[in-house]
């Protein structure tokens, strides 16, 4: 192969690696887009108590972990959001970040919100992960942990 055929295919390597690089970045941009907006759409179908976002939200294969250990299933967090066990009267998310490899997505934020645990009325500030899973080109929530602070550990 002569310099010239060399240099050219270096350029259509390149090109091709700029142009499978420029597409990942834009998909990533698009689905930290998408992320954040379905983070917002979980608070607030939390907040309204409303069973078929939160089914169309989350993953039938969902654990939902609470700060104090507790573990729920799919069913389980719906049923609690919806019963009034666990009402969540505001909730802020702060500090998010989101990060994307492939079909999973990890969101980190945190949360700070005025809650009614049983009729009575708290205000709390927790580190929540989120994994969300691509499943059917759609966005589900596979799963959450919420952790207390240091300062507000037992």
């Amino acid at each position: 192969m002569n310099i010239s055929g060399l240099t050219k295919s270096i350029f259509v390597a390149a090109s091709f690696w700029v142009c499978v690089f420029s597409q990942a970045s834009f998909a990533n941009d698009a689905d930290i887009e998408t992320l954040g907006k379905k983070v917002t759409a979980l608070s607030k179908a939390m907040i309204d108590a409303d069973g078929k976002a939160l089914n169309a939200l989350s993953s039938p294969a969902l654990s939902y972990g609470h700060s104090g250990g507790h573990i729920e299933n799919q069913a389980e967090f719906i049923e609690k959001i919806i019963s009034g066990k666990s009402d969540f009267v505001t909730i802020n998310v702060n500090d998010q970040t989101i990060s994307v490899s492939g079909d999973t997505a990890i969101v980190r934020h945190t949360l700070t919100a005025d809650i009614k645990d049983g009729g009575v009325p708290n205000t709390i500030k927790l580190g929540v992960l989120l994994v969300w899973q691509k499943q059917g080109g759609d966005w589900k929530l596979l799963a959450r942990q919420a952790f207390k602070f240091p300062s507000q550990a037992i």
